[in-house]
C-alpha cells in the first residue's frame, strides 16, 4: 500500500510558491515506512498518525517547506520493505525516510537508505547493532535503543528483591535485545529464557511452564497483537495474582483498548507516558485524542517528536536538505521541545533521556493508559554508544 499525502494536511497545499526561492517551490518529500496490515497494524497506524498530526499542527510545512508524505506498508516483511524503500529513494526521491516499527525491518532497510545519502530517522526500532559498530552519520533514532526500556525493568526487578525470573520475547532482533537488556541489570536466577515465534498468538504452553516453574517474577516483551493475547491469557490462567507481570511494549496505549481490565496494574518500562507533566505533552495528548479518538502510545509520541525535530533542523538550514553535513549537524542540535521533556542526541544518534516504570491505569472517562510510576534512569544513554566511531 502506498498513500500520498500532500501538505494539504494543514490546508497549505503547495502555495509555498508565494514565498519565492527554489527550495520554497519544492515540497519536502518524506517517506513513512510502517506496518499497516496484519495484527501489528495498530502500532504502525500510531506511528503514521503521530507524524501526520505534527505536520498538520505546523501548518502543513516543516522548516518552511510544504510537505509531501509518501506512506508505505512494510507488511512486516523485510524483502517487501527493501523494495518499497528503494522506490522511495530512486523514484520518489524523498529527503527523509521515517520508520519503521520493527527492528527486523529497520535492519533490512538501513543500508539501502543511509548508503544513498538519505537521512533515516527511526521513531521506534532501535537495534543494538545500529547503536554500536554499525552506527552511521545518516541514521538517527528519536525513540530509544532497544535494550533500554527492558533495562528499566531489569533494574526495577533487582531493586525490588526478586530472586528468580522467567523471561520471554519473540525470536527476532528486538526480542534478543530486550532480554539482554533485562539481564544487564537483573542479577538473580533466570529460571528460563524463552523465544517464541514472531506473530505467535497462543501462549498456553508457555503459561503452563511459567506456572510449573513458580518464578518470583515474569518479564516479557510481546508487542502488538501478540501482547494483547498474552495479557488476556495470563490473566485468565490466574497467573497475575501469583507472579508479578513486568514488561516493555506489551501493555501500552496501542494494546490497552483490547486488553482493558486484564492489564490493570501491570508494569512496563518507557521514556514517556500520556500523563507526562509538561505543556507540550498535554497539548499533544489532547490533540491526538480529538483527532483519532484513541489514547496515543509511544509510537505516536516518538513519531510526533520526529516531525518536530525535522522542522527544527530545517529551520536552522533555512529549508535546505542538499547540504547533508549541515543538515546532520542541525538534527544533532535537537533544538525542539520533546514531548518527554529532556532530550539530546548521543554520539551514535540515539537519545540520552530519562526512563520510568509506568503502570496501567483506568481513567475517569473509562479509557486505559499507562502512567509514570517511578523514575529509574535519568539522562541515560545506551550501552553501545562506546562502540560507535562517530564523534
Amino acid at each position: 500500500m502506498v498513500n500520498r499525502v500532500k501538505a494539504a494536511l494543514g490546508g497549505v497545499g503547495l502555495l509555498a510558491l508565494a514565498t519565492g526561492g527554489a527550495l520554497a517551490q519544492e515540497p519536502l518529500k518524506i517517506g513513512i515506512v510502517s506496518v499497516l496490515s496484519g495484527p501489528q497494524a495498530t502500532l504502525g497506524a500510531q506511528l503514521r498518525d503521530g507524524f501526520q498530526l505534527a505536520v498538520k499542527e505546523l501548518g502543513g510545512k516543516l522548516g518552511g517547506r510544504a510537505v509531501e508524505l509518501v506512506v508505505v506498508d512494510d507488511e512486516l516483511k523485510p524483502d517487501v520493505a527493501v523494495s518499497k524503500v528503494r522506490t522511495l529513494i530512486e523514484r520518489d526521491k524523498v529527503d527523509f525516510v521515517v520508520g519503521p516499527v520493527f527492528s527486523n525491518i529497520l535492519m533490512a532497510i538501513h543500508k539501502p537508505v543511509v548508503d544513498s545519502g538519505t537521512i533515516l530517522i527511526s521513531p521506534n526500532a532501535g537495534p543494538s547493532a545500529l547503536a554500536g559498530k554499525q552506527c552511521h552519520e545518516n541514521f538517527f533514532a528519536t525513540s530509544y535503543q532497544n535494550d533500554q526500556s527492558h533495562e528499566v525493568m531489569g533494574k526495577y526487578a533487582q531493586d525490588k528483591g526478586f530472586k528468580r525470573a522467567y523471561i520471554m520475547a519473540p525470536n527476532y532482533q528486538a526480542g534478543k535485545d530486550s532480554l539482554a537488556g533485562f539481564k544487564r541489570y537483573f542479577k538473580g536466577e533466570i529460571v528460563d529464557e524463552v523465544y517464541t515465534q514472531l506473530g505467535q498468538l497462543d501462549f498456553s504452553a508457555e503459561l503452563a511452564k511459567i506456572a510449573a516453574a513458580k518464578p518470583d517474577v515474569f518479564f516479557v516483551f510481546m508487542p502488538g497483537g501478540m501482547g494483547v493475547n498474552l495479557v488476556k491469557q495470563y490473566r485468565q490462567a490466574g497467573l497475575a495474582e501469583k507472579v508479578p507481570f513486568l514488561s516493555a511494549f506489551t501493555v501500552d496505549e496501542s494494546t490497552l483498548p483490547a486488553q482493558q481490565d486484564a492489564a490493570l496494574g501491570f508494569l512496563s518500562g518507557m521514556s514517556w507516558a500520556p500523563n507526562m507533566d509538561n505543556p507540550q505533552s498535554k497539548k499533544f495528548v489532547a490533540a491526538y485524542e480529538a483527532e483519532y479518538k484513541i489514547v496515543p502510545a509511544s509510537y505516536a509520541q516518538n513519531a510526533y517528536d520526529t516531525a518536530v525535530l525535522i522542522d527544527s533542523a530545517l529551520t536552522r538550514t533555512k529549508g535546505d536538505t542538499k547540504d547533508k553535513a549541515a543538515l546532520r549537524a542541525a538534527i544533532r542540535k535537537a533544538d525542539f521541545a520533546s514531548l518527554r521533556g529532556k532530550f539530546k542526541f548521543n554520539t551514535n544518534g540515539f537519545p540520552i533521556q530519562d526512563f520510568y516504570v509506568v503502570k496501567v491505569a483506568k481513567r475517569a472517562d473509562g479509557k486505559f493508559q499507562t502512567e509514570t510510576f517511578e523514575k529509574v534512569f535519568a539522562d541515560y544513554g545506551d550501552n553501545y554508544a562506546k562502540d560507535c566511531g562517530l564523534k
